[in-house]
């Protein structure tokens, strides 16, 4: 399950209130686009800024309209007693493993967050990603964190950040981290606009925000990759470079959003406050490069 293509969808809002009727059309148009995976709550998910209530009522629906789809959710929270109770939902859902980010509001050390991970393997049969987001949770995983944290029971995939743009930097790294896991432990990458470099790298699996909302291109990416044609999943890469740009400049959740709103599948202003989306020149510039990118990516 835990490689190919992961697609992470919004939890859009409406009212203060999760949009069940958007997120289970998003989930749908995942499983008909045929991503290997789907995983809800992520970050793009806005996961921290949901009560432990409505983060279970995702996790089911997402279950629920997945079809054969396998589901990761995110269980990430300020403390070990709320992941676990995310855990409980996460289960009780029928998710088909889970995703952990070590979240705080104080600084945590290495050995605050291998603690977590103890805790959370030691309290589920669910399989585990470890992710590795240092631009949300400001808390970056050295490759030693990784290989004590991957000897635990249950570890069964680590989502890093982008890799270097540079193929031998690149290659290097994920060789590096491939060295100190069991070799049942995927690499998974994340940073859309270097996800190319790192299918080319080694990477098992495409942790994915762009496929949430635009699967189409990145399965492009990510199939051209499999088939070893590099080339050409630099090429499609390099096709949405205005994307990745905009990516760059507003982050990846707002410029997703506004894609959503723009093709009418979520309802304005979908993100939960303060996050209050682009202003109307960025969301015209967004349009403009979704126009460029083609129908196609709509798809």
């Amino acid at each position: 399950m835990f490689t190919g293509l992961s697609a992470f969808p919004l939890t859009p809002l409406k009212d203060d209130a999760v949009d069940e009727v958007s997120f289970t059309g998003l989930i749908k148009r995942l499983t008909a686009a045929g991503v290997d995976s789907i995983t809800a709550l992520g970050s793009t998910g806005s996961y921290a800024y949901l009560t432990a209530g409505e983060r279970a009522r995702v996790a089911r629906l997402a279950v629920e309209h997945a079809g054969g789809t396998p589901v990761f959710v995110g269980v990430g929270a300020l403390r070990t007693s709320y992941v676990l109770a995310n855990v409980r939902s996460a289960e009780a859902a029928g998710a088909a493993g889970i995703l952990l980010a070590p979240m705080s509001y104080q600084p945590l050390t290495d050995d605050d967050v291998f603690g977590l991970f103890q805790t959370i393997t030691a309290g589920t049969e669910l399989p585990v990603i470890v992710y590795d987001n240092p631009a949300t949770t400001h808390f970056s995983f050295s490759t030693g964190l990784y290989a004590r944290i991957a000897e635990l029971p249950g570890i069964a995939s680590v989502k890093i950040p982008g890799v270097p743009a540079d193929p031998a930097q690149a290659r290097e790294r994920v060789e590096g981290i491939r060295a100190v896991l069991p070799e049942h432990v995927t690499i998974g990458v994340s940073g859309d606009a270097t996800a190319a470099d790192g299918l080319a790298a080694g990477c098992d699996t495409w942790y994915s925000v762009i496929a949430g909302i635009l699967p189409a291109p990145a399965l492009r990416i990510l199939h051209a990759a499999q088939a070893g044609r590099l080339a050409g999943a630099a090429a499609e890469s390099a096709r949405l470079a205005p994307l990745w740009q905009l990516f760059a400049e507003f982050g990846s959740l707002r410029v997703t959003a506004a894609i959503a709103e723009q093709l009418g599948l979520v309802p304005e202003g979908c993100l939960p406050l303060p996050i209050r989306g682009l202003d109307g020149a960025q969301r015209r510039r967004v349009a403009a490069v979704v126009s460029e990118i083609g129908p196609a990516a709509a798809g």
